[in-house]
């Protein structure tokens, strides 16, 4: 059987290193010194990165670990392998190794398998992902096994009845997603305590967008509550469920972390009225129109500029709902990385010519490139 975790000696608040704020390209250390000192300060014991987050890992050993040296066994460091970029054993062996390095530290304390859906957990299983992690336990150098989620409950339901060593799981949880179609947080949940896995989770403000203060929801969330913030509703949702041991947020300014322990100083259960709030919270953005894609692709084929145009249309209708680009422009970034930006569309419109829903996709780019194409300082985007 798995070890116990020690609930009683972490933080029930956990702080994402994914979001951290920048300032002329690069991270703002400064900051993010004070933001790690207020979160340690009020109670905050547990740190995610991930090795694929750029500088994630080394921004958490220059603001924590080599500030708190005394303070390593108060600390919980998670951080992720990924089968995305390993290709072999060597590779995982190779990976964990530069983790460590980039941390600072000679061990880690909850280790994952990052974002395993059934084509990951497959990959992970040929390369013998689960035993490396379980041979890194035996000798010390990671304390807990578990892993990040992004498939079905089929799934999950499936990799921990093949890996009773799993300690604990890391889904998407967050009340807009709780009966959503394709993440299925209450599912997800239901699995989990089927099988009494204690829970990380993660995205409970969906990438800050439920913490919009430009949100539609928001009107309605102050009406019921002028003291707290956008942000708090969604934390304290995510934090009452059964078996929840950390609640993620990837803070992005001093102010988000202020709220955010102030909310779990003193958490309390959603009544049953504050619930019903939150049902008609989803229902409102829900019902804020959206760009008709399909996501058929068949334009991405067609693009001279190699524009990933499905791709910019979600990001773009996630605005529309929100009305920020918080939690938004991290996804834009990773779309256009290695690809075009809405902003190099040459208005050839070869696209619209094979579109199946007849969008003006040309126009579209103008506006999405308005929006997220020159990011200034925003927080979320990592220094390129």
């Amino acid at each position: 059987m798995p070890d116990r975790i020690q609930t009683e000696k972490i933080g029930k608040l956990g702080f994402g290193y994914m979001r951290l704020p920048v300032k002329g390209g690069a991270y703002d250390t400064e900051q993010i010194n004070r933001m790690a000192d207020a979160f340690l300060g009020n109670g905050g014991t547990y740190f995610d990165a991930a090795f694929i987050y750029e500088g994630a890992e080394e921004a958490l050993r220059d603001t924590v670990v080599k500030r708190y040296p005394g303070d390593r066994g108060k600390i919980q460091i998670a951080t992720k392998l990924s089968l995305h970029a390993a290709k072999s054993l060597e590779d995982m062996k190779k990976h964990f190794q530069i983790s460590l390095d980039r941390l600072g530290t000679d061990y880690i304390d909850f280790y994952l398998l990052h974002g395993l859906d059934a084509a990951s957990s497959g990959k992970g299983e040929e390369l013998g992902a689960w035993e490396y992690l379980k041979e890194l336990k035996s000798k010390g150098l990671i304390r807990h096994i578990g892993f990040s989620f992004h498939g079905t409950p089929e799934d999950l339901d499936e990799i921990f009845s093949k890996h009773p060593e799993a300690e604990f799981v890391q889904p998407q949880i967050n009340y807009l997603d709780w009966d959503g179609q394709r993440v299925q947080a209450r599912r997800l949940h239901e699995v989990t305590r089927k099988y009494d896995i204690p829970i990380v989770a993660m995205e409970p403000l969906r990438g800050g967008l439920l913490a919009s203060a430009d949100s539609p929801i928001t009107s309605l969330l102050r009406a019921a509550n002028p003291g707290a913030s956008p942000a708090s509703w969604a934390l304290r949702f995510v934090a009452q469920l059964e078996g929840v041991i950390v609640t993620l947020s990837g803070m992005s300014s001093l102010d988000q972390v202020t709220d955010n322990v102030a909310t779990f100083a003193d958490l309390k259960p959603l009544s049953s009225d504050e619930m019903a709030l939150l049902d008609k919270a989803v229902e409102i953005i829900n019902s804020v129109p959206r760009i008709d894609c399909t996501s058929c692709r068949y334009c991405v084929k067609e693009c001279p500029s190699n524009i990933a145009i499905p791709n910019m249309i979600g990001v773009y209708n996630d605005y529309l709902a929100y009305k920020t680009t918080a939690g938004i422009n991290r996804p834009y970034w990773l779309f256009t990385r290695n690809a075009g930006k809405a902003g190099d569309c040459t208005a050839c419109k070869a696209c619209e010519e094979i579109c199946t829903q007849k969008l003006e996709i040309a126009e579209l780019m103008k506006v999405i490139s308005g929006v997220f194409d020159n990011p200034g300082e925003q927080p979320g985007v990592p220094p390129l």
